[in-house]
């Protein structure tokens, strides 16, 4: 009994202490798993957190993906939608860019051409020039222009215009290039045409002061040869007189009458004034063909053909010509002075065109004296027409001054007047085209510069300057 009562005790105690023993390890465990779900519910709160943005990032990456290829999408339909071949070239020499208009120009298919080197792409065209403006933008580091390139396409020789812009590469290495080309053959072609136009406008104006140059040496060259002709008939009788007179001295005595019909044919012919004046009509006859001949081979060498090539020209017989050709234009309003430099040398040039660019300039000043002077009844302005080498030490160019005492060229429109069209002539006496052109020709053709200097009120003086060597010429 005591036993059993003892083994209860016992159980039951054990059974408590047991109880109180889980109660606490219950308790430990609820308390680790409260702990536990916290640190699982913050992580998962973490990693949702995270794959959010990641998801964003995504979202973003694709987004900037999509905005990417519209932009690349968008810069390539303008690449084909530029109409100037567009070329660019990276800090290696290899292609990086072609667009349509190259392809079309150079039949060479993008993809054949992307990474290639741009000295192997195979274009038929100037590659000195091309070189030189390449060279030119990587030393300066700025923007170089190559106008008038030759190129072939389709079999046939055309012109382009190429400017070639800098792409930075790193530090002072090597740098890039984007090259911009446009055909100009066509615009040429129409300046070409506008500068004929030009000319033949001038031709046109100046004709009939050339044909009054001509008609006044022929009009006196054609009054002595008719004092010639009556002169002739009076000297025939006097020749058959003295013809009759030989003729009886031969056979024997000559008879008083005979002597008195030779006395009064030489009366009657006014012998002496003949012999005084037949020379000088001959005189004036030759001095009137040769001012003829000087006008016509003025004109001839004013209306020099145009050619592709330039050519050595002695600048101060171009100047005389265009000077006589021009002459109807300021001998009523303006006296002309020279003073060219006989010791200047040659200069490379397209005659026919400079010769324009002098004519234009002349008749100007021509005009602007006339507009102070008048008519020239009151008295003639000047035009003076100067040549000379410059530097003097060392020529490098050939510079010619033309000045005049017109009205002058206020400051608030000397900057336009060389813009086409820009003229302040009135109707009927200029286009505007004329400075235009002459700028064109020095410039752009010639290599050369054209100035103006001006002062309201006494006169304005162009001041043109042309080098004495080509471009790659030698010294």
């Amino acid at each position: 009994m005591h036993d059993q009562m003892h083994d209860e005790w016992t159980a039951g105690t054990r059974y408590r202490v047991r109880r109180r023993g889980r109660t606490r390890w219950e308790e430990s465990l609820r308390c680790a798993g409260g702990e536990l779900e916290a640190r699982v519910q913050g992580r998962t709160a973490e990693l949702a957190q995270a794959n959010q943005a990641l998801q964003d990032e995504i979202v973003e990456r694709r987004r900037a993906e999509a905005e990417l290829q519209r932009v690349l999408a968008q810069s390539e339909q303008m690449l084909t939608a530029i109409t100037s071949i567009l070329i660019g070239v990276d800090e290696d020499g290899h292609v990086t860019t072609w667009n349509a208009a190259a392809r079309r120009a150079f039949g060479r298919e993008r993809d054949e051409m992307l990474g290639r080197p741009f000295a192997d792409c195979g274009i038929e065209w100037d590659w000195p020039a091309v070189n030189r403006a390449i060279a030119e933008c990587r030393a300066t580091r700025r923007p170089a222009r190559a106008e008038d390139v030759r190129y072939v396409r389709d079999g046939k020789k055309r012109f382009l215009g190429i400017t070639l812009n800098p792409i930075s590469g790193h530090g002072d290495g090597p740098m890039g290039f984007l090259l911009l080309a446009a055909d100009i053959t066509e615009r040429r072609l129409l300046e070409s045409q506008l500068a004929q136009a030009q000319k033949l406008e001038s031709i046109g104006q100046l004709a009939a002061g050339i044909a009054h140059e001509l008609n006044t040496p022929i009009q006196y060259v054609g009054d002595n040869a008719r004092f010639l002709q009556e002169s002739f008939a009076d000297l025939e009788g006097v020749l058959r007189t003295y013809a009759a007179l030989a003729e009886a001295a031969r056979s024997g005595p000559v008879p008083a009458a005979l002597l008195e019909d030779v006395e009064a044919a030489a009366e009657r012919a006014d012998l002496e004034y003949l012999l005084g004046e037949i020379p000088t009509a001959i005189a004036q006859s030759l001095e009137g063909v040769e001012r003829v001949a000087g006008i016509v081979r003025a004109m001839k060498e004013f209306s020099h053909p145009g050619t592709a090539h330039k050519t050595a020209v002695d600048l101060n017989r171009a100047i005389e010509s265009t000077l006589t050709v021009a002459r109807n234009e300021w001998k009523y309003v303006a006296d002309l002075v020279t003073d060219l430099d006989p010791a200047l040398p040659p200069v490379p040039c397209l005659p026919g065109e400079l010769n324009q660019v002098f004519l234009n300039i002349i008749v100007n000043a021509a005009h602007a004296i006339g507009d102070v002077v008048g008519d020239g009844a009151g008295g003639k302005g000047t035009i003076t027409v100067t040549t000379r080498a410059v530097p003097p030490a060392a020529p490098t160019r050939a510079e010619v001054r033309i000045a005049d005492t017109g009205c002058g060229i206020p400051p608030e429109i000397r900057g336009r007047i060389f813009d086409p069209f820009f003229t302040t002539k009135g109707v009927g006496r200029g286009t505007g085209q004329g400075l235009a052109i002459a700028h064109g020709i020095v410039v752009e053709k010639h290599g050369g510069a054209i100035a103006c200097e001006s002062e309201v009120g006494r006169g304005t003086t162009f001041v043109i300057r042309l080098p004495l060597q080509e471009e790659g010429g030698g010294a």
